[in-house]
């Protein structure tokens, strides 16, 4: 039903949107994605990238409020506009609603953009809604295990049209004032469009762990039990019907207001994909609680800082490279946490989350302090990734090859001890798996606080049927593909990677390329 507020705004907008009209432009391809394209076509994600790309899709003005009682940098919500989505991802004929607040209580509208490459822009508009009536919502009161979950009025909700590729979507938030010389406020909402088609490459995106470290409305992460230090507790929760506050465990990036962490982390290699014309396919950690999306395609990729992983996600992965699909760990202090979905006060399924357990490579570290608050422990990490989390797992350093006879370095020039400065970070894997034909390929130091050692691995093994897993062992791996609109290099523990590498570059194009031909 859609029903109408007094003052004729509906409190909920059911709209299918508008596409913007496509213009005839070029995507730039490597070698294997263009002959692969000249034997069966323009991909989907070409045929998209072919459109034309929005000039305006960032946030502009942003204004987060400080925590109260909290420390002078803790500021991470807008109350001014914020917002979250009903669902993790949706799929095109799906609804998806958008719980918006607005304090004061002013109209807004809400723009949808889909990230991509788009001929270097970044975005697509993909619908204009609203305005809409704001209404200021009710903060929620910290229930049992901490948890922080709202119960916000739907301002608006989207059928997603049919023709919308998968892709991660951003809802900018703007305030309309509606007196004169009255600045607007902005933030965004993020999703995912899902598809189930065979697709070279299945994106996975970490949501999970924006979910554990979003501290909204205070300090309410998955590492606060209510003492100033960070924990490493099971006995908090956190819901995915909140807003993402402003990430804040590393660096200040106002663009992550109401975005989760995709803009940091994983947006970067997002973009170079479409650049390359790669055919991706994208989804939540939720969906792959079952093995059967990920064998409709021949890459499974995890991105950046993937930490939090539902026990059923680590089989269903298992599950797909015993099947002959190609994973690449392009990440670090990935599958760390055991963390089971959970549905929400109203039954939504996979809305909660919760830290139940280390996974087996950390549980054996013998300076992990914090396992005997733990009764169980999960599978070893590093027999589906080729390495081990480690403690310390914080710190930076350069990626040191130490094969470069390796398939992986062809057309790299590199040789044994070269290095690329600053890749390492923040965190990473260490001890390498004992797995039949696994090859470390690149290894070094990586440095806590600057002074602390600690040894990190690279590697790959072969799969049962031809296939292969990479760990690349580190969260920054992303940052020397691209440097999209939108993104900014991160700076940590006394250590900054440096942007687009070339070598890195060939790196990812070799891996991906052998992984789409087996």
């Amino acid at each position: 039903m859609n029903r109408t507020k007094p003052n004729g705004i509906p409190r909920r907008q059911f709209i299918t949107g508008n596409a913007s009209a496509a213009l005839a432009a070029s995507v730039t391809g490597s070698t294997s994605a263009a002959a692969t394209a000249a034997r069966r076509g323009p991909s989907i994600i070409q045929q998209e990238n072919a459109r034309e790309g929005a000039l305006d899709w960032q946030l502009t003005r942003v204004r987060v409020d400080r925590v109260k009682g909290g420390q002078p940098n803790e500021a991470y919500r807008s109350t001014l506009i914020e917002g979250y989505c009903s669902r993790q991802s949706v799929a095109a004929g799906e609804t998806i609603e958008f719980m918006v607040s607005t304090n004061p209580a002013v109209p807004f509208g809400l723009e949808i953009f889909r990230t991509g490459y788009y001929g270097g822009r970044g975005a697509r508009l993909m619908a204009t809604l609203g305005p809409f009536r704001g209404l200021r919502q009710p903060e929620p009161a910290a229930g049992e295990r901490r948890l922080n979950e709202c119960a916000w009025t739907p301002s608006a909700a989207l059928k997603i049209p049919p023709d919308w590729p998968s892709g991660v979507y951003l809802g900018r938030l703007t305030t309309r004032p509606e007196k004169e010389n009255t600045p607007y406020w902005q933030s965004y909402v993020v999703f995912i469009v899902r598809d189930n088609r065979p697709a070279d490459i299945l994106f996975q995106c970490s949501d999970n762990t924006w979910q554990a470290y979003n501290r909204w409305p205070g300090t309410y992460s998955l590492y606060d039990d209510g003492t100033p230090s960070m924990t490493s507790t099971p006995h908090v929760e956190v819901s995915f019907d909140r807003p993402y506050g402003k990430y804040r465990q590393i660096y200040d990036n106002p663009q992550s207001v109401g975005s989760g962490e995709w803009l940091c982390w994983e947006f970067p290699l997002a973009y170079w994909l479409e650049q390359h014309g790669y055919d991706v396919s994208y989804c939540s950690q939720s969906d792959m609680l079952a093995a059967e999306r990920g064998l409709k395609c021949k890459v499974f990729l995890s991105v950046g800082h993937d930490e939090y992983w539902d026990e059923r996600t680590y089989h269903a992965v298992a599950a797909m490279r015993d099947a002959g699909v190609n994973l690449l760990f392009l990440s670090g202090n990935a599958v760390c946490w055991v963390s089971p979905f959970s549905p929400s006060a109203r039954g939504v399924p996979n809305r909660r989350i919760h830290r139940a357990a280390p996974y087996g490579g950390l549980a054996r570290q013998k300076s992990f302090d914090e396992r005997k608050l733990y009764t169980t422990v999960g599978p070893d990490e590093g027999l589906l990734m080729g390495a081990v989390n480690v403690i310390p797992v914080n710190g930076g350093g350069d990626w040191i090859v130490v094969k470069p006879e390796h398939w992986m370095f062809e057309g790299t020039g590199m040789k044994k001890g070269d290095r690329i400065p600053g890749l390492i970070g923040w965190e990473y894997h260490g001890d390498p798996a004992k797995i039949r034909g696994l090859e470390v390929v690149a290894e070094g130091t990586a440095w806590k606080s600057g002074t602390v050692p600690q040894h990190w691995t690279a590697t790959v093994y072969p799969g049962p049927k031809r296939n292969f897993v990479f760990n690349a062992a580190t969260i920054f791996w992303s940052q020397a593909l691209s440097s999209p609109p939108g993104h900014m290099l991160p700076w940590s523990h006394f250590n900054r990677p440096h942007g687009p590498d070339e070598r890195v570059r060939r790196i990812t194009r070799n891996l991906l390329d052998r992984a789409i031909r087996s």
